[in-house]
């Protein structure tokens, strides 16, 4: 097989994430990454962190299709997504991704408002008079 699929997430941002061998080129929602996150500095070194720490950095294309939550969320969902791919490719990378913590779903999300109060947890400000 030439083509590795995952999915990767992070808080709202879902990221279809597909590789495969080739030249080290990322193609996010049909552009260049460079040109995706132009305005988030270090999305670079979050989305080649997984290649870069088990050694296959320019080894593969990437090509995914990223939607929901911020710039930086979609970073980390696509970092998820390529990590779990790179597994497909090859079981012996779990353990140094795993010890990386990049295979780990951040569960952290928004939590709701409830009623009664003016957000999540913050309630109406006390005034004795």
């Amino acid at each position: 097989m030439d083509r590795f699929y995952a999915t990767g997430k992070r808080k709202t941002a879902i990221a279809r994430v597909w590789i495969y061998p080739g030249t080290g080129e990322v193609i996010v929602n049909g552009k260049p990454y460079q040109e995706y996150f132009s305005d988030h500095i270090v999305a670079g070194d979050v989305i080649f962190a997984p290649f870069k720490l088990t050694g296959l950095e320019g080894k593969f294309d990437v090509k995914c299709t990223v939607q929901g939550g911020g710039k930086s969320a979609q970073a980390e969902a696509i970092r998820h997504g390529i990590s779990k791919a790179l597994i497909e490719y090859s079981a012996d990378l779990r353990p140094v991704l795993k010890k990386a913590g990049f295979l780990t779903r951040d569960p952290r999300v928004k939590e709701r408002k409830k009623y009664g109060l003016r957000g999540a947890r913050r309630g109406q400000q006390y005034s004795k008079r």
